[in-house]
């Protein structure tokens, strides 16, 4: 029998949003172009993509390729003065419609919710571990209470299941993090988008453990590896998340140390249904866009027909 995934790549591979240095001059097309001669069936979306929902599958139809899914910078972690949860909540409903829009015209049924208030992600001289967290039980409780109900309208709005990314220099980090999130929030309302590279650098160094503590939850799945001397180095001298990044603290499967039979072998077993999608930050200058990507395919496509 075989076994009901599919695998994506993002972009990033090719060119960099949070860096537009890194790759920057890569036309979009290359991406789709070779991403489809390597064996992708779908990409996620970065900012060169198309901003409509026309727009964007004309330009997907063109390579065969479907629309995986697209990160979300989402702003609920911290109200703004004056704001109350539902008024926050209201807030987010308005400002997501264009791209939930665009998602759901497109066939995509989990969105990448990455938390960005108060993140330290972006910054380049700011270490990881500057990041936000909540001071309290109260705000993760509010927090929680905002998430599900913006789950809750995304579901009922647009039939799109809400993927919160777990991400390093933001709120939900640690496995610590990810274990009160999925305590504190409705199982039918908030999802969880399973990041081995970011389980890893955030502290679960057995990433196959904390995916079993929370595989029913997970609706989404990021594959990227990690060099864990670099991830020990970034530790240690306390870089910023993109200071990780251009020294290469992710790689795609099969070029780090993360054991992807087991990753698979749990999400196969748990039932699991959906994308593996190919995201690692990289600078293509140092690691070629083409040879990656074709390596994180074939890695995960040998696995997944081993798996069937």
């Amino acid at each position: 029998m075989t076994w009901n995934v599919q695998i994506g790549i993002n972009p990033i591979s090719w060119f960099n949003d949070d860096m537009p240095s890194l790759g920057g001059e890569t036309p979009l097309e290359t991406a789709l172009r070779e991403g489809k001669e390597i064996g992708y069936v779908g990409f996620e979306l970065g900012n060169k993509f198309p901003k409509d929902g026309p727009g964007l599958k004309a330009k997907l139809d063109e390579y065969g390729l479907a629309c995986v899914s697209g990160w979300y910078s989402g702003f609920l972690a911290e109200l703004e003065p004056g704001q109350t949860n539902s008024t926050a909540v209201a807030a987010e409903i308005e400002r997501c419609k264009a791209h939930m829009s665009k998602l759901q015209y497109n066939g995509v049924k989990v969105v990448v919710y990455g938390e960005c208030a108060g993140t330290v992600q972006g910054q380049m001289d700011t270490p990881v571990s500057k990041r936000p967290q909540f001071a309290n039980d109260a705000l993760w409780l509010a927090y929680a209470e905002r998430l599900n109900a913006f789950g809750e309208h995304l579901i009922k709005t647009y039939g799109i299941k809400l993927a919160y990314h777990h991400h390093m220099g933001a709120y939900v980090e640690s496995p610590t993090d990810i274990d009160k999130l999925m305590t504190l929030t409705d199982p039918a309302k908030v999802f969880l988008l399973y990041d081995t590279g970011h389980a890893y650098f955030g502290g679960a160094t057995d990433t196959v453990a904390l995916l079993k503590k929370h595989v029913k939850r997970v609706v989404h799945v990021h594959c990227k590896d990690v060099r864990t001397p670099v991830i020990a180095q970034a530790r240690n001298d306390g870089w910023s998340f993109l200071s990780g990044v251009l020294n290469g603290t992710f790689t795609v499967p099969g070029d780090g140390s993360i054991d992807y039979r087991e990753v698979l072998t749990t999400l196969r077993e748990a039932g699991y249904e959906g994308w593996l999608v190919v995201e690692a930050e990289q600078d293509p200058a140092v690691a070629p866009s083409y040879a990656y990507a074709r390596k994180g395919f074939e890695t995960l496509n040998a696995l997944v027909k081993s798996l069937a």
